[in-house]
């Protein structure tokens, strides 16, 4: 015999969601499919005013973002990039302020040392051959003595000891007739092992 509470019972199938199966006197349970099933209408979005006060603040907040970070891009690029590295020429002092036989480690901070030896004024590098640490000046064992591995350079930047390859590198060095002060010029450099820093452009022979 028939059920007559059967043709009571809302549509389960075919459901409007794809992964909806029917089950013997079950119905949705979500609002919108009860709607979907019954055939009503779901039930109008409201949308209040603070709602919309608040979409349009957060739409204004992203448009105003956006556009200081194009004009703080437009900003950069209409400066140019500034180097704080130090100069790559630069005037040290007249020659008769070096002593013979003597470092002068006041332009360290250039990455120099003017070195009065052997009949010469030289601009030797402060940038070990070895992993390119900075060794320092040993005055009492006149000799350059990297703290990182333990090399060695006699005065004139000739290495003796340690794992180092090769002596320090030579920066050229003249005095400028205009001003009769010795320039350094980093630009250019000579390797002593190579025979290039006899030439006058890495020397000032002194008295």
């Amino acid at each position: 015999m028939a059920d007559p509470t059967v043709k009571d019972r809302p549509a389960q199938w075919p459901s409007p969601w794809p992964y909806d199966f029917p089950v013997e006197g079950k119905v949705p349970a979500a609002p919108d499919k009860v709607a979907r099933a019954v055939g009503a209408e779901p039930a109008p979005l409201k949308v209040t005013r603070r709602d919309a006060f608040g979409a349009a603040f957060l739409a204004w907040g992203a448009f105003l973002t956006a556009g200081g970070l194009g004009s703080l891009g437009l900003v950069r690029f209409l400066f140019p990039n500034v180097s704080f590295e130090p100069p790559q020429k630069f005037r040290c002092d007249v020659p008769t302020k070096f002593n013979r036989d003597s470092v002068d480690e006041t332009w360290k901070t250039n990455g120099v040392w003017i070195v009065n030896t052997e009949g010469a004024i030289i601009a030797i590098s402060t940038v070990c051959t070895h992993l390119g640490c900075t060794p320092n000046w040993l005055a009492a064992e006149s000799k350059f003595k990297c703290p990182c591995h333990g090399s060695g350079y006699y005065m004139n930047g000739v290495n003796f000891e340690g794992p180092t390859p090769r002596p320090l590198e030579r920066f050229r060095v003249y005095v400028d007739p205009a001003d009769g002060f010795v320039w350094v010029d980093k630009t250019r450099k000579c390797q002593v092992e190579q025979g290039t820093c006899e030439a006058s452009d890495f020397r000032i022979p002194v008295a």
